[in-house]
């Protein structure tokens, strides 16, 4: 991908940030099949060269804002969480300030959507050009429970960051569809969430549904479609049962 070997100046870094701020500007305008390469280079004032030097393609460009979107959120999400240690707080916090973040977006979240639906696009979320912004998000959820006053064990650690991100994934297709003013129902749709997820968290801490855990764990690793890396092949699924941790049964707390 071209966008990550580009030289990291600062001169390069304002002219990237340049033709990401005017595509972004030109799909609120004319809407995303509605805007060319082309275009974006000549509002931009580069050449249609420069612009592709920068970013393989428009949707490669899309990616960017992807990550930046994602590194916005993240600065927003850890201010926002500090001081909180409650979880079902904490992952409200994840949900409305990512909310917060992208609803200047919102007007053409439909059309990104629709790229993102194409197993093949780079948009998708599950794509390998999407890994750096995933595992972005997915690191700020384990953030959001390693920052609770919850008691948890190593295997919780490991296996609820990525499943609170399947929940985010959820709340952010929700919020592409939702037309209500300042997207409202999603916000309430994130807050009562919020609480039934942790919650859920809690329950998986004891042992008595832990096989439970685990099976959600593995068919979700087996059967979620992502693309591997180009140099390295996708893991092999975990075994369903592995050795039982000798970590004490936590006491529920209220």
């Amino acid at each position: 991908m071209r966008d990550s070997a580009a030289p990291r100046t600062p001169k390069s870094e304002h002219t990237r940030a340049l033709i990401l701020e005017t595509a972004l500007g030109l799909f609120l305008e004319n809407g995303y099949d509605g805007t060319t390469m082309r275009a974006i280079a000549q509002r931009a004032g580069v050449s249609v060269g420069n612009a592709y030097y920068y970013f393989e393609s428009k949707e490669h460009l899309v990616q960017g804002f992807y990550d930046r979107l994602a590194e916005e959120h993240r600065a927003a999400a850890v201010e926002a969480m500090r001081g909180v240690s409650d979880l079902g707080e904490r992952i409200r916090l994840v949900l409305t300030t990512w909310l917060d973040v992208a609803e200047p977006y919102h007007a053409f979240a439909a059309q990104f959507f629709k790229n993102a639906a194409d197993p093949s696009s780079p948009l998708s979320p599950f794509s390998a050009e999407s890994k750096q912004a995933r595992e972005s998000v997915i690191e700020l959820h384990g953030l959001v429970l390693s920052g609770s006053n919850l008691r948890h064990d190593a295997e919780i650690a490991r296996i609820m960051p990525e499943l609170l991100w399947m929940h985010h994934l959820a709340i952010v297709l929700y919020w592409a569809h939702d037309h209500t003013p300042r997207t409202e129902r999603t916000r309430r749709l994130a807050e009562r969430t919020a609480t039934t997820v942790a919650r859920a968290v809690k329950i998986a801490r004891f042992k008595v549904v832990r096989p439970l855990v685990r099976e959600a764990d593995s068919l979700i690793r087996e059967f979620l479609i992502t693309e591997p890396d180009q140099d390295s092949p996708r893991p092999a699924p975990r075994q369903l049962l592995p050795e039982p941790d000798q970590t004490p049964e936590p006491q529920e707390t209220t």
